[in-house]
């Protein structure tokens, strides 16, 4: 899919077919017992066992004067219970229940007692049930010690849960809207989550909240787990033990064409199917399943590259067939009422607005914006997709390596709001945004800053960067929200980054910054980004990167894996030189022995024998594991 250049000043994203999945796993969860679901976002606080039942209790969200708490309530006795009753005490008089879900919740001083609702009155053996509420306090927010179900103690062991970090107190009087800063390039920003409402009845299932991970567990495609589980297997050892750690995690699922929707060749599993698959492992969870899927099939797509040019063309009635049989039956399948429970998350039309900012030069792109196919697509999308109350749509905004430059950031926001705004709910039509689609640009460059000085020269003014303001997603992204909020959009939305392969591992990352006076060679020692050009954007020996994370810093809704690592970017094979079956064919960039279109000093770093793009690519899966940051 996509590309960047020099001449253009623009980056790329990738390709892919329709196999990938669910994204969004939470790393700090602590109930799932050996499940391919990993819990995603919560942060773990108390756990007690007994013979009886075990509680953990985390407060994911904090803020001056309240706090969300979560309950996990397991069966652990040997027969089911038919009913239950939590209690508990807070240890501070400050702590009082405003607002509870999934449960009776009732307080007398510091004494907090809970009942089940009727439909979670039955939890069989090392089942479970999931009470939450919201809450005041003052001074500070210790955790409960001491639980008990139907009148028996869940003792054991406990620990408080790390506090989050509280900002200022806000002047009395006034309702705090946290707006925390922009994060400094190379630091990791401490998540502030949105003040929730304090008041009110709980969110009943399927209602649109404000972000769609929190919460929430991923679907985990199993076709995808079960490739990375077979090549785990087959590679065995410590390396194999690693490998197969990777199919416990979601990522999205591709629709890069029609017959990934309703079935076709080549197909071993439709929307509904994947949907069918999520119902199913939600099923098996006490939180809700969030599935992300990526509408990927404009006419003319990927207009400046060849890897993934896609089934449909401008010339040949392309936009209205992307209308009634791809977004028509996308629409009418998650419409369903059976499915009205999963969250569905939707990364709408990789690289297709930003082609329409920096390749127009290119007669495909020139074609697409001339006829309006991608911006009156993303419109049908958009309207079709916004008007079920389950879904969530991020819009696809490249990366930093292409629209970074000064010459490229607002032309692109003022396209990508214009096309938002045109649709019937305008600005409301979207929940967000989302960049590094399926590419490997770094989310943060740990040891240095676009503007840091040296040897009298910013380092943006080296020859890796030249003069892009933006040296990874984290800042581009916070300036990217920013800017979309100056736009006229909510302040509610959330920033999507793709983390699946953005890792920069291994032997080759430094461990720090250098030392050195001289300016290319302070960048080439001290960044992680190991390619030779960041316009390099296929099949590169990269590494996996943070685990699917829900609110992972101000703005940001989640960090995701939208490329399934293992799947290609495009074939390597010269010979295939016209689209195949899937409408994809061999791009120069894919070419492990020729050089980068965007700088043609630099090889295009892309590894040899490569597939079709989506296809599995094991050889590209080992390396991307061997170099994964953090290591499994």
């Amino acid at each position: 899919m996509h590309h960047i250049s020099r001449d253009t000043l623009r980056g790329v994203l990738l390709t892919r077919r329709p196999r990938g999945l669910l994204l969004r796993v939470g790393a700090l969860s602590l109930l799932v017992l050996g499940s391919l679901l990993i819990g995603i976002f919560q942060p773990l606080a108390v756990t007690h066992a007994a013979s009886y039942c075990q509680v953990t209790y985390s407060v994911p969200n904090q803020w001056p004067g309240g706090f969300t708490g979560n309950i996990v309530v397991q069966n652990t006795s040997s027969s089911a219970w038919t009913s239950w009753k939590l209690t508990f005490s807070f240890p501070s008089s400050s702590q009082v229940v405003s607002q509870g879900w999934n449960g009776n919740f009732t307080q007398s001083g510091q004494n907090v007692t809970v009942t089940n609702m009727d439909y979670n009155a039955n939890v069989a053996t090392n089942g479970t049930a999931n009470p939450g509420f919201n809450a005041s306090w003052s001074g500070s927010n210790p955790a409960p010690t001491s639980f008990a179900v139907n009148g028996n103690p869940c003792n054991g062991s406990s620990s408080n849960p790390t506090p989050t970090p509280v900002p200022p107190t806000p002047t009395p009087g006034t309702t705090p809207t946290p707006v925390p800063p922009t994060p400094t390039p190379g630091t990791t920003p401490t998540p502030v989550p949105p003040t929730p409402t304090p008041t009110g009845t709980p969110t009943p299932p399927g209602t649109h909240v404000d972000n769609p991970y929190a919460g929430a567990k991923g679907y985990i495609n199993p076709d995808w787990a079960n490739e990375v589980t077979t090549a785990a297997n087959t590679k065995g050892g410590t390396l194999g033990t690693q490998m197969a750690k990777v199919a416990n995690n979601s990522t999205a699922v591709w629709l890069d064409r029609i017959a990934a929707v309703t079935g076709g060749t080549g197909v071993t599993r439709t929307l509904s199917g994947h949907l069918d698959a999520a119902l199913q492992q939600a099923s098996t969870s006490s939180q809700p399943i969030v599935i992300t899927l990526v509408i990927y099939d404009l006419p003319d797509r990927d207009c400046a590259a060849y890897a993934s040019n896609g089934e449909l063309s401008v010339a040949n009635n392309g936009l209205a067939i992307y209308e009634s049989q791809y977004i028509d039956p996308i629409a009418s399948t998650l419409s369903q009422s059976k499915y009205s429970n999963l969250r569905i998350a939707t990364v709408i039309e990789p690289d297709s607005l930003p082609n329409l900012v920096t390749n127009l030069s290119v007669p495909k792109c020139a074609e697409a914006n001339s006829s309006g196919a991608y911006v009156k697509g993303i419109q049908y999308a958009l309207n079709k997709l916004h008007a079920i109350s389950n879904v969530y749509n991020y819009i696809d905004i490249a990366h930093s390596g292409w629209l970074g430059w000064s010459s490229n950031f607002q032309p692109a926001v003022d396209l990508i709001s214009n096309t938002i705004k045109g649709t019937t709910a305008g600005v409301n039509s979207v929940d967000g945004f989302i960049s590094d689609t399926a590419n490997y640009t770094p989310t943060h460059e740990p040891y240095m800053t676009a503007n840091q000085q040296v040897g009298g020269n910013p380092v943006r003014s080296a020859s890796f960067y030249q003069w892009n303001q933006y040296i990874d997603e984290a800042t581009y992204d916070t300036d990217m929200r920013n800017a979309f909020i100056a736009a006229g959009f909510p302040s509610s939305i959330g920033m999507l980054i793709d983390t699946s392969r953005n890792g920069w591992g291994g032997s080759s990352r430094p461990s720090g910054t250098s030392s050195s006076t001289d300016l290319n060679t302070f960048v080439n020692a001290s960044k992680i980004d190991q390619r030779y050009d960041r316009g390099n954007w296929c099949n590169q020996p990269a590494g996996i990167g943070t685990r699917p994370t829900a609110s992972p810093a101000p703005g940001f809704d989640a960090y995701v894996w939208i490329k399934p690592p293992g799947e290609s970017d495009g074939t390597s094979d010269k010979t295939q030189t016209s689209p195949d079956g899937e409408g994809k064919q061999f791009d120069a960039m894919c070419d492990p022995n020729g050089t980068s279109r965007y700088n043609s000093a630099v090889p295009t770093g892309a590894l040899p024998n490569a597939p079709d793009a989506g296809h599995w690519f094991e050889s590209e899966f080992e390396i991307l594991v061997q170099n994964a940051y953090p290591t499994f």
